[in-house]
């Protein structure tokens, strides 16, 4: 067995410095909100894994359904020696893909890329187990950078999986597929997974649900603050909310203040005044029609080459070329 590389491109320094700069502008704007990136820590994590596993979250269980129906065809198309997986790569996904590119004859690399050294490192050591013949290299990055130090030894298949694409801002999104494609040659390919505009109901119940693992994940977010920033929200005063924006077609996580109350954040020398109903927005998550992810792909220099959905049409994964 090979043992795996860990490539360290982003710090603990670096993610406390992001932190802290996330955290002034958004909590001193209007109105306020925070980058989603920081629902992730530890404990964050472990809840959103257990979201994953719930009635109400079908995107994960989508995403799963197409990959085990048409990962050879990816592992065809692409033709790639290397899989650069944008989030950690230990999941069942990511071993659907791994394993169709192995039966193509082609796959010699995973690159995983992830914030998380401690992570990563558990990711590619479990890859490195069940793959021996594998060059793993984990990179410890933030993915809304691109792919800034990505070995290109080999054709490149570049995987966003997740529906996490939909966390970014459209102007983020943007920046982001420019970035991916501007590291990339032409002819490799990006697989991006995308989940679809569906009923209010059914995208407002995936967000809130009935046994509250949700809402104790966007809570948590305020612990990461309380901790990392030596602040002091009094979390279990503010209210998970999840509201469907028609507009933007996407939906907002937010807490609500449910009375008047003023946060010190000692790390950043700020108080933060909460009106009583004030809302903090804590995650974008846009859905998408095939339209607009064929031109968000287009204008940043890819060609979409494939589209496939799962068998009730909520989620999308599309292969997309580099020109």
């Amino acid at each position: 067995m090979n043992k795996p590389e860990l490539l360290v491109h982003f710090t603990d320094q670096d993610a406390a410095r992001a932190l802290r700069a996330d955290a002034r502008a958004g909590l001193t704007d209007t109105p306020k909100w925070l980058s989603p990136k920081w629902l992730y820590d530890a404990v964050g994590s472990e809840l959103f894994e257990r979201i994953t596993a719930l009635p109400e979250y079908y995107q994960t269980r989508a995403e799963q359904q197409i990959l085990q129906q048409h990962a050879l065809g990816i592992a065809e198309l692409s033709d790639a020696g290397s899989l650069v997986e944008l989030g950690s790569g230990s999941s069942e996904k990511t071993r659907l893909l791994l394993d169709a590119l192995r039966k193509n004859e082609t796959l010699r690399q995973f690159l995983p890329l992830d914030v998380s050294e401690s992570a990563l490192g558990a990711a590619c050591e479990a890859i490195a187990v069940d793959y021996p013949e594998l060059d793993v290299r984990g990179i410890v990055g933030d993915f809304t950078t691109g792919m800034t130090g990505v070995p290109a030894e080999h054709r490149r298949l570049v995987a966003f999986l997740g529906g996490t694409i939909g966390n970014l801002l459209p102007n983020e999104r943007a920046e982001f597929l420019t970035s991916v494609r501007g590291a990339l040659t032409t002819g490799e390919c990006l697989l991006v997974g995308t989940d679809l505009v569906k009923s209010q109901d059914r995208l407002v119940r995936a967000y809130d649900d009935a046994a509250g693992v949700t809402a104790e994940f966007n809570r948590n977010v305020l612990a990461v603050l309380n901790r990392e920033l030596d602040a002091d929200f009094p979390v279990e005063n503010f209210t998970h909310r999840a509201v469907w924006n028609a507009e933007q077609e996407w939906i907002e996580m937010r807490l609500r203040a449910e009375a008047a109350v003023s946060v010190r954040v000692r790390e950043l020398g700020l108080t933060v005044e909460f009106a009583e109903g004030e809302e903090l927005r804590t995650e974008v998550s846009a859905k998408f029609r095939r339209d607009r992810v064929r031109d968000e792909l287009s204008v940043a220099g890819f060609e979409l080459r494939r589209w496939w959905t799962d068998e009730a049409g909520e989620f999308a994964l599309s292969l997309a070329q580099a020109r």
